[in-house]
């Protein structure tokens, strides 16, 4: 009989983190996650509530070594998802510093701790188109190739994640890989992102408790998937016969006005 395989998350709170540990459990296996404390615990675990009781919870820290070191140790994982970050472009700007701790010494915290603690484990960093920035090739595609030249803190400290990835992979000989996840939603994303902002506002504005939605730039145009899908991916991605870095997209793009369009017209409205 072969043995149960044991995947750890951080991040397992979030959006992805809670579809990933829905696949997992699934397929059967022990599920373990990291969160951070919230000064509202209900706000800590209120996207695993499908999963209540099939799955373990670790009170850690990506900034915290020690605790981080403790868990891992505890848990002896054979699969590692790295998904916790300070996630919002935007807010990036307003918060850089921490930005750029937690994607990126985070990911370096990780990463130390994996290879000094289960380096038979498999490794998968969540990377993100935002790295690109403007860059575009001549085809109007991004690849693997296309050069990394990002325009927020957000972008900046994802490349550097990235590519410690990269170098602990061929520096050690570690099965760790990235994937670079353009934009995806769902149901559990929250409602500062846009999509789910011009959701909540559009329904809001129908029920005439508010009267109107601010939006920036309507013609920033995005490739739009599903949380579900993508953390499907990621398993994929971390289970590939050799570590490898990959893209995850729809390859179709639309613009903030064209989601806007969508979502007024299903609830009757201009």
């Amino acid at each position: 009989m072969s043995k149960k395989k044991t995947a750890l998350i951080t991040g397992i709170g979030g959006q992805d983190g809670s579809y990933l540990s829905e696949h997992l459990t699934t397929l059967g296996y022990e599920v373990h996650g990291i969160i951070r404390r919230h000064s509202v615990a209900e706000n800590q675990d209120s996207r695993l509530k499908n999963v209540a009781g099939q799955i373990h919870t670790h009170y850690g820290d990506l900034l915290d070594y020690p605790s981080l070191a403790r868990i891992v140790k505890d848990v002896n994982p054979d699969e590692i998802y790295n998904l916790g970050a300070m996630s919002h472009v935007r807010i990036s700007f307003d918060m850089p510093s921490f930005t750029i701790q937690t994607n990126a010494l985070g990911v370096l915290n990780m990463l130390e701790v994996y290879r000094t603690t289960c380096p038979k484990a498999r490794f998968y960093q969540a990377s993100s188109s935002e790295m690109f920035g403007n860059s575009v090739d001549e085809d109007g595609c991004q690849r693997l190739t296309t050069p990394m030249n990002p325009v927020s803190p957000y972008g900046c400290s994802k490349v550097l994640g990235y590519n410690l990835v990269r170098h602990y992979r061929h520096a050690y000989r570690l099965h760790a890989c990235n994937g670079i996840l353009f934009n995806h939603e769902s149901p559990r994303r929250g409602t500062n992102f846009v999509t789910n902002k011009v959701v909540k506002t559009a329904v809001e504005i129908r029920k005439g408790i508010k009267d109107k939605l601010e939006l920036g730039n309507l013609d920033s145009y995005r490739d739009w998937g599903h949380s579900k899908d993508y953390t499907r991916a990621m398993m994929r991605i971390i289970n590939h016969d050799t570590p490898e870095d990959f893209i995850v997209a729809t390859g179709e793009t639309h613009s903030v006005r064209n989601l806007c369009e969508v979502v007024f017209t299903k609830l009757g409205m201009d």
